[in-house]
């Protein structure tokens, strides 16, 4: 499926690719180290939505007021189209269409030993149930004094329930609702 979707939006990938390039310097492809199946850590594919070295300068998760976020990133980000190059992670068995969302070492370390293995039992995934409760995160992280704070101590516990509910009721059903349900709020931005 990875493959028939790159096939089919090579010509979105392409012009994305290129505004981003024409907004900001830098690659249009931002490659982070994510913690994957079996407490592997692995190399994520996004387009590049913020300042390049933006990781230095502020915290990992964002918040959608942070001024390190470019133009066309914001627009990116709203309709979920930096996410699209993660078909390239699917496609070479890093990732799943459908799982938990793959979080940063950082993040992981934060959760339970007990939940972080039953968790990174599967695949992460680019959509997952939590990324859809979630799905305006970074708005929900601008409205806190401290986002860093919210997203470890209230969003990120949430989301460890969420992934634990997943891996232990998951079906192709669920997975197909999943993506469809995605595909429908993307378009809604």
């Amino acid at each position: 499926m990875a493959f028939v979707g790159l096939l089919l939006i090579w010509p979105v990938l392409f012009i994305v690719a290129v505004a981003i390039r024409l907004d900001s310097p830098g690659p249009a492809l931002f490659v982070q180290e994510r913690v994957g199946l079996g407490e592997r850590p692995f190399r994520m594919h996004k387009f590049r939505t913020m300042r390049v070295n933006a990781e230095a300068a502020g915290p990992q998760v964002t918040a959608s007021n942070d001024s390190r976020i470019t133009r066309t990133g914001a627009f990116l980000r709203r309709y979920k189209l930096d996410e699209l190059p993660q078909l390239f992670d699917v496609l070479v068995g890093k990732m799943s269409l459908v799982g938990p969302r793959p979080e940063v070492p950082r993040y992981v370390a934060a959760w339970p030993a007990e939940a972080r293995r039953e968790i990174l039992s599967v695949r992460p995934g680019i959509t997952d149930p939590m990324a859809l409760e979630y799905f305006d995160e970074s708005a929900l992280l601008a409205q806190s004094s401290d986002p860093e704070h919210t997203y470890l101590h209230e969003v990120l516990p949430q989301k460890v329930q969420g992934y634990l509910r997943y891996v232990r009721n998951r079906s192709l059903a669920l997975d197909v609702s999943v993506i469809l349900r995605t595909i429908k709020r993307a378009f809604h931005g």
